[in-house]
């Protein structure tokens, strides 16, 4: 039984208006249309230390375009587990892998009732999609789900998703949950992980901790940001894809960086891990 105190998003929140939502926030921030006054009022909470607040989510979400496009384009990856997918937006893990391949399986485990009846509206006539209700951060969950075993072959290589959730996580054990993950899947497999990030310098670590104060005080009550070390945890058993754990933006950007990142961009970082 995942401990709600460490992930706030174990308890879901599906209708409650006066609950803010992981998922409705990530929206909010995309400029979506499914969310609600709270889920506004996270970012408005955390733009009173970092305006820029919104680029962690474009940050995420471009990178994860990115990794998806090398994952079924360079990799040969036919099978997705995209842990925490949200409310569906344009550029899902589905439409990039399936655009390049397909035939590509994609399972998506969420809790949130909303979230669930969203995906599967939307997907319901794709065969190769599926929406399966678990918590992320319960890995014996979501790996003994009878649906999950069915719709992905463990035999073959599954990239493993948690692309901005694991910030969401506040305990100390988020090693030993992706540990699960990875020790369920065969060498050959990708791990592709978001998320919040303290680079441990003066200026960066102190609006890192200022955004997580913010984040973990506002309705949403998570948002941890974690040094490189920590993020390292989270990747056993695996070798890192060039150019290895950097900033989201960092990672393979689609043309020349006309501009300079902000602090804010500067506070999110991914990377891409292959199973050995």
């Amino acid at each position: 039984m995942v401990d709600v105190s460490k992930a706030p998003s174990s308890d879901p929140v599906g209708v409650d208006t006066t609950r803010a939502s992981i998922a409705r926030v990530y929206d909010a921030a995309l400029n979506g249309k499914d969310n609600f006054e709270i889920d506004r009022e996270v970012l408005r909470q955390v733009a009173t230390v970092a305006p820029e607040v919104n680029d962690l989510a474009w940050s995420n979400r471009n990178f994860l375009i990115r990794a998806c496009r090398f994952l079924a384009g360079q990799a040969g990856i036919t099978q997705y587990l995209d842990c925490g997918s949200g409310l569906p937006t344009a550029e899902n893990t589905h439409q990039v892998v399936q655009r390049l391949e397909p035939e590509a399986k994609v399972l998506y485990i969420d809790n949130d009732p909303v979230v669930l009846a969203h995906g599967r509206a939307l997907l319901e006539e794709n065969e190769n999609t599926l929406f399966v209700s678990a918590d992320i951060f319960d890995p014996d969950q979501v790996l003994s789900k009878p649906e999950v075993r069915e719709f992905l072959d463990f035999s073959q290589p599954i990239a493993v998703i948690q692309n901005g959730t694991l910030h969401h996580y506040t305990g100390d054990d988020g090693a030993e949950i992706m540990k699960k993950y990875v020790d369920a899947v065969v060498p050959g497999s990708y791990t592709v992980i978001a998320h919040f990030f303290d680079p441990e310098t003066p200026s960066h670590s102190e609006l890192a901790r200022k955004m997580s104060d913010k984040f973990v005080h506002s309705p949403m009550k998570s948002g941890v940001f974690r040094t490189r070390a920590e993020l390292m945890e989270f990747f056993p058993d695996q070798e890192l894809v060039t150019p290895g754990l950097v900033l989201c933006d960092d990672w393979w950007p689609d043309g020349p960086r006309i501009k300079p990142l902000n602090q804010v961009e500067e506070c999110i970082a991914g990377a891409v891990g292959r199973k050995l």
